[in-house]
Protein backbone atom coordinates (compact mmCIF):
# COMPACT_ATOMS: atom_id res chain seq x y z
CA UNK A 1 0.00 0.00 0.00
CA UNK A 2 1.39 3.25 -0.42
CA UNK A 3 2.06 5.82 1.86
CA UNK A 4 1.42 9.28 2.46
CA UNK A 5 4.66 11.61 3.47
CA UNK A 6 4.79 15.08 5.19
CA UNK A 7 8.28 16.15 4.95
CA UNK A 8 9.83 19.55 6.01
CA UNK A 9 11.96 21.55 4.21
CA UNK A 10 11.38 19.79 0.98
CA UNK A 11 12.69 22.57 -1.71
CA UNK A 12 15.93 21.49 -1.97
CA UNK A 13 18.32 19.16 -0.15
CA UNK A 14 18.20 16.03 1.81
CA UNK A 15 14.50 16.97 2.38
CA UNK A 16 14.26 17.37 -1.59
CA UNK A 17 16.13 14.00 -2.12
CA UNK A 18 13.76 12.25 0.58
CA UNK A 19 10.04 13.64 -1.32
CA UNK A 20 11.38 12.66 -4.67
CA UNK A 21 12.30 9.19 -3.36
CA UNK A 22 8.72 8.88 -1.78
CA UNK A 23 7.36 10.08 -5.13
CA UNK A 24 9.12 7.53 -7.08
CA UNK A 25 8.06 4.67 -5.09
CA UNK A 26 4.75 5.86 -5.84
CA UNK A 27 3.70 7.42 -2.67
CA UNK A 28 1.75 10.62 -1.87
CA UNK A 29 4.20 13.24 -0.61
CA UNK A 30 3.06 16.50 1.59
CA UNK A 31 6.00 18.72 0.56
CA UNK A 32 6.44 21.72 3.06
CA UNK A 33 9.27 24.73 3.29
CA UNK A 34 9.41 28.34 4.00
CA UNK A 35 9.64 29.18 0.21
CA UNK A 36 6.09 27.65 -1.29
CA UNK A 37 6.99 29.08 -4.86
CA UNK A 38 10.75 27.06 -4.71
CA UNK A 39 8.56 24.35 -4.11
CA UNK A 40 6.06 24.75 -6.99
CA UNK A 41 9.49 24.85 -8.99
CA UNK A 42 10.39 21.56 -7.60
CA UNK A 43 7.20 19.51 -7.58
CA UNK A 44 4.91 21.34 -10.12
CA UNK A 45 5.03 18.71 -13.07
CA UNK A 46 4.46 16.05 -10.07
CA UNK A 47 0.36 16.86 -10.14
CA UNK A 48 -2.10 15.39 -7.32
CA UNK A 49 0.51 12.93 -6.16
CA UNK A 50 1.94 15.92 -4.37
CA UNK A 51 0.53 19.11 -1.95
CA UNK A 52 3.18 21.90 -1.88
CA UNK A 53 2.57 23.99 1.18
CA UNK A 54 4.65 27.21 2.86
CA UNK A 55 5.40 26.08 6.54
CA UNK A 56 7.23 28.00 9.22
CA UNK A 57 8.39 25.36 11.22
CA UNK A 58 8.11 27.45 14.20
CA UNK A 59 4.68 28.78 14.46
CA UNK A 60 2.53 26.03 16.17
CA UNK A 61 -0.85 27.02 14.56
CA UNK A 62 0.45 26.45 10.88
CA UNK A 63 2.15 23.09 11.79
CA UNK A 64 -1.61 21.98 13.30
CA UNK A 65 -2.66 23.42 9.55
CA UNK A 66 -0.05 21.52 7.76
CA UNK A 67 -1.30 18.46 9.18
CA UNK A 68 -5.24 19.18 8.38
CA UNK A 69 -4.41 19.91 4.82
CA UNK A 70 -2.72 16.62 4.79
CA UNK A 71 -5.52 14.02 5.91
CA UNK A 72 -7.91 16.65 3.76
CA UNK A 73 -5.83 16.05 0.67
CA UNK A 74 -4.96 12.35 0.98
CA UNK A 75 -6.86 10.65 4.75
CA UNK A 76 -3.78 9.52 6.67
CA UNK A 77 -0.55 10.48 7.57
CA UNK A 78 2.35 7.43 7.23
CA UNK A 79 5.65 9.30 7.37
CA UNK A 80 6.41 12.08 8.89
CA UNK A 81 9.50 13.52 8.14
CA UNK A 82 11.10 16.37 11.07
CA UNK A 83 14.20 17.43 8.40
CA UNK A 84 13.75 21.60 8.03
CA UNK A 85 16.64 23.20 10.28
CA UNK A 86 19.72 25.39 9.77
CA UNK A 87 23.44 25.16 11.74
CA UNK A 88 24.42 27.86 13.33
CA UNK A 89 28.28 28.00 13.10
CA UNK A 90 31.18 29.44 15.33
CA UNK A 91 32.61 29.70 18.59
CA UNK A 92 30.10 30.05 20.86
CA UNK A 93 31.75 33.25 22.76
CA UNK A 94 31.26 35.01 19.58
CA UNK A 95 27.27 33.59 19.25
CA UNK A 96 24.95 36.52 20.55
CA UNK A 97 21.71 34.78 23.00
CA UNK A 98 19.19 36.21 19.93
CA UNK A 99 20.75 33.91 17.55
CA UNK A 100 20.76 30.82 19.89
CA UNK A 101 17.31 31.44 20.52
CA UNK A 102 16.51 31.33 16.94
CA UNK A 103 18.45 28.24 16.34
CA UNK A 104 16.72 26.12 19.22
CA UNK A 105 13.50 27.56 18.08
CA UNK A 106 13.97 26.20 14.53
CA UNK A 107 15.73 22.93 15.32
CA UNK A 108 14.33 21.64 18.58
CA UNK A 109 11.00 23.60 19.00
CA UNK A 110 9.91 23.64 15.28
CA UNK A 111 10.36 19.88 14.97
CA UNK A 112 7.90 19.45 18.48
CA UNK A 113 5.57 21.59 17.21
CA UNK A 114 5.06 19.33 13.87
CA UNK A 115 5.41 16.56 15.68
CA UNK A 116 2.47 17.71 18.22
CA UNK A 117 0.59 18.33 15.57
CA UNK A 118 0.91 15.10 13.46
CA UNK A 119 0.73 12.42 16.97
CA UNK A 120 -2.98 12.60 17.64
CA UNK A 121 -3.57 11.22 13.59
CA UNK A 122 -0.77 8.91 14.10
CA UNK A 123 -2.14 7.50 17.35
CA UNK A 124 -5.56 7.43 16.10
CA UNK A 125 -4.58 5.51 13.27
CA UNK A 126 -2.30 3.27 15.77
CA UNK A 127 0.13 3.35 12.82
CA UNK A 128 2.88 5.72 11.33
CA UNK A 129 6.79 6.72 11.21
CA UNK A 130 8.54 9.42 12.46
CA UNK A 131 11.72 10.53 10.77
CA UNK A 132 13.89 12.65 12.69
CA UNK A 133 16.87 14.37 10.99
CA UNK A 134 20.15 15.05 13.43
CA UNK A 135 23.52 15.10 11.95
CA UNK A 136 26.56 13.06 12.76
CA UNK A 137 26.95 16.51 14.82
CA UNK A 138 24.47 15.08 17.20
CA UNK A 139 25.92 11.96 18.51
CA UNK A 140 29.65 13.57 18.59
CA UNK A 141 29.78 17.05 19.28
CA UNK A 142 31.58 19.58 16.47
CA UNK A 143 33.84 22.47 17.27
CA UNK A 144 32.51 25.62 15.76
CA UNK A 145 29.21 23.92 15.84
CA UNK A 146 28.55 23.90 19.34
CA UNK A 147 24.90 25.46 19.13
CA UNK A 148 23.71 23.38 16.32
CA UNK A 149 25.27 20.27 17.84
CA UNK A 150 23.32 21.07 20.67
CA UNK A 151 20.35 21.86 19.43
CA UNK A 152 20.75 17.69 17.63
CA UNK A 153 21.79 16.56 20.87
CA UNK A 154 18.62 17.79 22.05
CA UNK A 155 16.44 16.36 19.25
CA UNK A 156 18.54 12.98 19.55
CA UNK A 157 17.25 12.51 23.52
CA UNK A 158 13.92 13.82 22.47
CA UNK A 159 13.59 11.44 19.52
CA UNK A 160 14.86 8.64 21.88
CA UNK A 161 12.37 8.91 24.74
CA UNK A 162 9.34 9.94 22.74
CA UNK A 163 9.98 6.55 20.91
CA UNK A 164 9.15 4.76 24.07
CA UNK A 165 6.17 6.78 24.80
CA UNK A 166 4.54 5.87 20.99
CA UNK A 167 5.35 2.47 20.76
CA UNK A 168 2.61 1.04 22.08
CA UNK A 169 0.80 3.21 19.38
CA UNK A 170 2.63 0.87 16.74
CA UNK A 171 4.21 4.46 15.69
CA UNK A 172 7.91 3.66 15.08
CA UNK A 173 10.66 6.81 15.42
CA UNK A 174 14.02 6.86 13.72
CA UNK A 175 16.73 9.17 14.30
CA UNK A 176 18.91 9.54 10.88
CA UNK A 177 22.30 10.86 11.58
CA UNK A 178 23.74 11.65 8.19
CA UNK A 179 27.11 12.74 7.41
CA UNK A 180 28.34 15.27 5.13
CA UNK A 181 25.60 15.58 2.10
CA UNK A 182 26.04 17.34 -0.76
CA UNK A 183 23.85 20.08 -0.27
CA UNK A 184 23.68 24.14 0.03
CA UNK A 185 23.85 23.66 3.29
CA UNK A 186 27.41 25.17 3.04
CA UNK A 187 26.84 27.64 0.89
CA UNK A 188 27.52 31.36 2.10
CA UNK A 189 24.16 32.22 1.21
CA UNK A 190 22.95 29.61 3.88
CA UNK A 191 25.60 29.95 6.31
CA UNK A 192 24.50 31.18 9.52
CA UNK A 193 27.67 33.00 11.13
CA UNK A 194 28.75 34.19 14.30
CA UNK A 195 27.93 37.99 14.96
CA UNK A 196 31.22 38.61 17.15
CA UNK A 197 34.39 38.88 16.30
CA UNK A 198 36.77 37.99 19.13
CA UNK A 199 40.59 38.91 18.13
CA UNK A 200 41.60 35.62 20.34
CA UNK A 201 39.38 33.07 17.64
CA UNK A 202 40.93 34.90 14.22
CA UNK A 203 42.86 32.07 13.35
CA UNK A 204 40.47 29.26 14.09
CA UNK A 205 37.37 31.36 12.82
CA UNK A 206 39.72 31.53 9.26
CA UNK A 207 40.78 27.74 9.62
CA UNK A 208 36.62 26.96 9.61
CA UNK A 209 35.70 29.01 6.78
CA UNK A 210 38.77 27.66 4.69
CA UNK A 211 36.75 24.27 5.64
CA UNK A 212 33.39 25.42 4.00
CA UNK A 213 34.60 26.63 1.28
CA UNK A 214 36.66 22.90 0.36
CA UNK A 215 33.82 21.15 1.19
CA UNK A 216 31.03 23.56 -0.33
CA UNK A 217 29.62 21.38 -3.10
CA UNK A 218 32.13 18.32 -2.74
CA UNK A 219 30.42 16.46 0.44
CA UNK A 220 30.23 12.40 -0.61
CA UNK A 221 26.78 11.90 0.65
CA UNK A 222 23.86 11.52 -1.95
CA UNK A 223 20.34 13.16 -0.89
CA UNK A 224 18.99 10.91 -3.75
CA UNK A 225 20.47 7.10 -2.33
CA UNK A 226 19.84 8.69 1.10
CA UNK A 227 16.33 9.16 -0.05
CA UNK A 228 16.15 5.84 -1.31
CA UNK A 229 17.38 4.43 1.53
CA UNK A 230 14.66 6.24 3.65
CA UNK A 231 11.96 4.77 1.54
CA UNK A 232 13.07 1.24 2.24
CA UNK A 233 13.50 1.94 6.13
CA UNK A 234 10.28 3.06 6.53
CA UNK A 235 8.78 -0.16 4.86
CA UNK A 236 11.00 -2.50 7.35
CA UNK A 237 9.17 -4.42 9.92
CA UNK A 238 11.54 -3.59 12.69
CA UNK A 239 13.21 -0.07 11.44
CA UNK A 240 16.22 1.13 13.58
CA UNK A 241 16.00 3.51 16.39
CA UNK A 242 19.35 5.41 15.04
CA UNK A 243 20.51 5.13 11.19
CA UNK A 244 23.74 6.46 10.36
CA UNK A 245 23.45 7.89 6.70
CA UNK A 246 27.40 7.66 5.04
CA UNK A 247 31.04 6.27 5.78
CA UNK A 248 32.18 9.71 6.65
CA UNK A 249 28.82 9.51 9.74
CA UNK A 250 29.97 5.60 10.66
CA UNK A 251 33.36 6.75 11.08
CA UNK A 252 32.47 9.80 13.39
CA UNK A 253 30.15 7.64 15.43
CA UNK A 254 32.60 4.20 15.69
CA UNK A 255 35.34 6.72 16.90
CA UNK A 256 33.33 8.17 19.78
CA UNK A 257 31.79 4.44 20.96
CA UNK A 258 35.64 3.87 20.84
CA UNK A 259 36.51 6.56 22.84
CA UNK A 260 34.05 6.08 25.47
CA UNK A 261 34.52 2.86 26.22
CA UNK A 262 38.18 3.42 26.76
CA UNK A 263 37.25 6.51 28.91
CA UNK A 264 34.87 4.42 31.11
CA UNK A 265 37.21 1.71 31.25
CA UNK A 266 39.56 3.74 32.56
CA UNK A 267 37.63 5.64 35.57
CA UNK A 268 35.74 2.30 36.10
CA UNK A 269 36.24 1.88 39.84
CA UNK A 270 36.25 5.97 40.63
CA UNK A 271 32.43 5.67 39.11
CA UNK A 272 31.82 2.53 41.05
CA UNK A 273 33.08 4.26 44.73
CA UNK A 274 30.13 6.89 43.91
CA UNK A 275 27.43 4.66 45.26
CA UNK A 276 26.68 3.78 48.69
CA UNK A 277 28.39 0.74 50.09
CA UNK A 278 26.33 -2.47 49.31
CA UNK A 279 27.43 -4.49 52.10
CA UNK A 280 27.88 -2.82 55.56
CA UNK A 281 31.05 -3.41 57.51
CA UNK A 282 29.90 -5.22 60.97
CA UNK A 283 29.92 -3.14 63.89
CA UNK A 284 31.34 -4.33 67.39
Amino acid sequence: MSKVWLITGSASGIGKGIAHAALAAGDQVVATDLDLARLHDVFGACGDQVLSLHLDIRDQAQAHAAVSACIARFGRLDVLVNNAGYGQFGPFEEIDADAVERQFATNVLGTFNVTRAALPTLRQQRSGHILNMSSNGGFKGVAGASMYSASKFALEGFSESLAQEIASFGIRLTVVEPGAFRTDFLDPRALKLASGSIPDYDDYRASALAVFAARNHRQPGDPARLGNALVRLVNEPVPPLRFIAGADALSVVNAKLTAVAKETAAWLELSLSTDFPTHQEPTA
